[in-house]
């Protein structure tokens, strides 16, 4: 019985260890049937991709030269379209994934403006360009030699670094500006000092402002309007006793050039007929905020007390007939057809004005018509013209001065008065 009870005991051992083995060999079998059933899957679906690439070839076959298109007939062969050229290498971005050769868009930054007033050199567009250095701003005041009892003319004050060492120095300071906002700012350089008082700013274009009345001017001014501003300046009555402007180097070196030399031109002898101008000191663009384009100079200008007493208006017109062509022959410039034709219609109007009759000429051609519309004091309807007359009238003045062959490039300002005060004399005018 013992041993009977042994034997079962073993019987239902290996009873258990065979239920076991049979439950792992169904597992594997169901994994196998899995991946089988995934295999075929995956056969299908590549056959289904062949068939597909199977019926597009037949049909590119279908449409391919020599074919048959409908009715029989062979199809016009197609145009395959241009290989594309190969490209550059694609490159690989910094995680090593490829990337776009496409260009990678621009940012823009957004435009900005600081509150206050800015340089109108760089965004206002009134071409001011303020002078940084407080060396070069010392120097030109020192050169003005400023009295405590004298009243000085600032046109573009702009921040106000010129204008506060001279507010220190003179009686009053009247600056001229254009720009509102370096308007507040040269007033707030000032406001609730001692010098706020000393201190007029006029809000407007100096060339239509009425000028106050002043002793010196002392000016960084723009560039652009450096004639009308000179000339302006010398119209102005009563006269001052200096003005130190910072010029163009080009310019200031015209307003200084003398007979002879390159630059010598009618600004030049205008100027220097009214005034005596000399040449300071020289400035760099590294000196301005923003910088010019071209360095700078420093001149001095001292008006003529008295002025010569001269018609300017009679003087400007022969100079500007002589520089027009300034290395010609003042002979070949009075006696060509415009210029001759200019000084008729003059001495018909200064005859006319001061009741001087017309001399009386040969008839040498076709009486020329007046072209006055119809004017009452015309007095008839043409006249002979005087041209010829006026010829030989100049052609006396030049030969008594004998400036003949003269070139307006080298003739001084005494020869220039000289000329004009024999051509007034024979009553040809240039206004």
């Amino acid at each position: 019985a013992r041993e009977g009870g042994a034997g079962g005991g073993g019987d239902g051992e290996g009873g258990g260890v065979r239920e076991g083995e049979g439950t792992a060999c169904l597992a594997a079998r169901r994994r196998q049937t899995v991946a089988a059933t995934a295999l075929a899957a995956s056969r299908a679906c590549g056959r289904a991709a062949r068939a597909r690439g199977s019926l597009a070839t037949r049909a590119l076959h279908a449409k391919a030269p020599g074919s048959k298109g409908k009715g029989g007939k062979p199809s016009k062969p197609s145009k395959a379209p241009p290989a594309a050229a190969p490209g550059p290498p694609a490159r690989k971005s910094a995680k090593g994934q490829p990337a776009s050769n496409m260009p990678k868009e621009k940012r823009r930054r957004p435009v900005t403006r600081a509150a206050g007033p800015m340089p109108s050199g760089a965004g206002g567009g009134l071409g001011q360009h303020f002078l940084k250095n407080p060396l070069v701003v010392n120097g030109i005041v020192d050169k003005a030699a400023l009295k405590q009892h004298e009243v000085v003319l600032e046109v573009g004050p702009g921040t106000g670094n010129m204008t506060v060492k001279m507010l220190e120095q003179a009686k009053k300071v009247v600056a001229i500006e254009l720009d509102p906002r370096m308007v507040v700012e040269v007033q707030k350089r000032v406001q609730g000092t001692p010098l706020e008082r000393k201190l007029e700013v006029i809000h407007g274009d100096f060339l239509k402002v009425a000028l106050p009345y002043f002793d010196v001017m002392v000016a960084n001014i723009p560039y652009q309007i450096s004639s009308p501003l000179t000339f302006k300046l010398l119209a102005h009555r009563p006269l001052f006793r200096c003005a130190v402007i910072m010029y163009q180097e080009e310019f200031a070196q015209r307003l200084t050039a003398r007979p002879g030399e390159k630059l010598y031109c009618r600004l030049s002898v205008n100027t220097q007929l009214l005034a005596r101008v000399t040449q300071l000191l020289k400035v760099g663009k590294n000196n301005f905020k923003p910088p010019p384009k071209v360095d700078s100079r420093v001149v001095r200008i001292e008006p003529r007390n008295p002025p010569p007493p001269i018609n300017f208006a009679e003087w400007d017109g022969m100079v500007r007939l002589c520089f027009n062509r300034k290395n010609k022959t003042l002979r070949a410039i009075f006696t060509s057809k415009a210029v001759l034709t200019l000084l008729e219609g003059n001495f018909k109007t200064f005859c006319a004005l001061k009741g001087i009759p017309l001399p009386e000429v040969a008839d040498q051609g076709p009486v020329q018509m007046e072209e006055d519309g119809g004017d009452a004091a015309a007095g008839s309807k043409g006249s002979r013209s005087l041209a010829p007359h006026l010829k030989m009238l100049i052609e006396e003045t030049l030969e008594e001065t004998g400036f003949q062959d003269a070139r307006a490039a080298k003739l001084d300002i005494d020869d220039f008065l000289a000329l004009l005060n024999a051509f007034n004399k024979r009553n040809v005018r240039f206004s």
